[in-house]
């Protein structure tokens, strides 16, 4: 970390002083079409951490996709220190389906670290792993709400990595909270191999949201500028005094199918014992009231229409 370093991705070196994009190959279509990871390097001159920034882990989840992408055509990874390894899209057969997962219905996010002659996620996660991890110091891993679910801007950290939470916390996002390991995920494989890795949620599949967007984007120049990387942040996408830690958190789940009408803002602080939204029967016969089981802040809103029992409606927090 404090000294220059070669980074190599696909066979290809990029040197200190020099930025470039390299492709990690993964397979085929069965039209024979050859899919490729893209990976950009800015590697400065000057020593300093690795950051990595990458997006579309699962292939609908676009927001993420969209952040690195403006962060590329704004040219904001033009670092003075270290070095960005920028990934947009890690998930290419899911985002050209419009899907979480790969064709064969795996989630490459539940596939780490994965084997060579594994299935089409396993094989993804392994190259990956592979080629990428070993040579960064940081990781910052873009995502939305699954489904219609959409996460109001937020920052999760590995609870048992101090790194992790100290990396939240430069982020900055408008939410901060930490979240358990989960089997399989990319963020578990980075944990176990001493990368610290923070995952930004914001927004919902499939649907652009530009506060969220934004959000994303300050947050990873907040950190390039905390290691020194870039001068500064200027100009600012957003601005906040500091995140909302939750200590506590509950999802609220439908008591009873029927269409579901939200009442409330996401992102908007509540009271115990209001109303969060109503579910109804088609015919005007019956209702029931969602309310806050305590005082805290909503942080996810399902925006499906109509609910089955035991769906989850709020994810609500106190902190």
């Amino acid at each position: 970390m404090k000294t220059s370093k070669t980074i190599t991705v696909g066979g290809e070196a990029v040197q200190p002083g020099e930025t470039k994009l390299l492709k990690i190959n993964i397979d085929r279509l069965p039209t024979g079409t050859l899919i490729d990871i893209p990976v950009y390097v800015f590697n400065a001159k000057k020593p300093g951490p690795t950051i990595l920034v990458q997006a579309g882990l699962h292939g609908d989840e676009i927001n993420g996709i969209e952040i690195v992408r403006r962060m590329l055509a704004e040219k904001r990874f033009k670092v003075k220190k270290g070095a960005v390894i920028a990934v947009p899209i890690l998930n290419i057969f899911g985002f050209i389906h419009f899907s979480r997962d790969v064709p064969d219905g795996k989630d490459v996010n539940r596939s780490f670290p994965g084997t060579k002659t594994g299935s089409m996620a396993s094989r993804i996660a392994y190259h990956y792993l592979t080629q990428i991890m070993h040579q960064i110091d940081y990781g910052i891993d873009l995502h939305t709400g699954g489904g219609q679910r959409h996460n109001f801007p937020q920052i999760r950290y590995t609870q048992e990595d101090v790194e992790s939470l100290k990396l939240a916390e430069v982020f900055n996002a408008p939410i901060s909270f930490s979240s358990k390991l989960i089997r399989g995920s990319f963020r578990n494989a980075a944990y176990r191999m001493g990368k610290p890795t923070v995952v930004f949620e914001a927004g919902e599949s499939m649907r652009f949201d530009d506060s969220a967007i934004l959000e994303g984007m300050q947050g990873i120049l907040n950190v390039l500028k905390h290691f020194e990387m870039i001068p500064k942040t200027e100009p600012k996408y957003t601005e906040r005094t500091g995140t909302i830690h939750m200590e506590h958190r509950k999802w609220l789940r439908a008591p009873t199918a029927g269409m579901f009408i939200p009442e409330v803002t996401n992102g908007s602080e509540v009271k115990k014992g209001q109303i969060l939204g109503t579910i109804t029967d088609t015919y005007a016969k019956h209702s029931k009231k969602i309310k806050a089981p305590f005082n805290g802040y909503l942080f996810c809103i399902n925006h499906q229409a109509v609910v089955n029992q035991g769906d989850a409606l709020f994810h609500i927090g106190a902190a």
